[in-house]
Formats: structure tokens, sequence, C-alpha cells
């Protein structure tokens, strides 16, 4: 890992941090909303909210996955790793369909 990369990465690992920490604590104000017996919509309204948010921190996890690694093994021309690499990104985003 170059220092270029190791810097965008720890900058991008720290914003995700961040995204994920804020996620927490949509969570943990979604089961307080629970908790007090909230009004149902108000509940579903907040979930809505934060599976939108976690989805926002996949998609930039998987936009540094090609950008970095399915980029790696695309330059290294290994034919097999790139396979892998295809392979893993379609399964996974098969999965994030479901």
């Amino acid at each position: 890992m170059g220092k270029v990369h190791k810097a965008h990465h720890s900058e991008t690992k720290a914003a995700t941090l961040r995204r994920l920490g804020r996620l927490e604590g949509q969570i943990r104000g979604i089961a307080g909303m629970v908790e007090a017996d909230r009004y149902c919509i108000d509940i579903v309204t907040q979930i809505a909210a934060a599976r939108a948010a976690l989805r926002k921190v996949e998609e930039e996890i998987l936009r540094e996955h090609v950008a970095h690694c399915v980029e790696h093994a695309i330059t290294t021309g290994d034919k097999a790793d790139q396979r892998r690499k295809v392979a893993e990104l379609m399964d996974v985003m098969g999965r994030a369909g479901r």
C-alpha cells in the first residue's frame, strides 16, 4: 500500500467510522422510541433513515474496494485474481439486492 493510498484509506476509514457512529446513535434513538411507545409510523420513518445511512456506508466501502482491491487485480494482470474479485462483487451485489 503506497503512501498516497494509505493517507486516502485513513481518511476514508475515519469518515466511515464517523458515519457508523452516527448510525449507532440513530439505532439507539430508535430503541428509545420503541421503549417510549412512540407512534409506529415515526419509528418506521426512522428505521428507513437508518437503512439509507447504512446503504451509504456500504456503497462507500464497495467504492473503496473497487478503487483499490479490484484495480490492483486488474493492474497486476492476474486473471485468477480478477475473476475472484468480479465473483466477489457479483455475490455481494446479489445479496445486497435481497
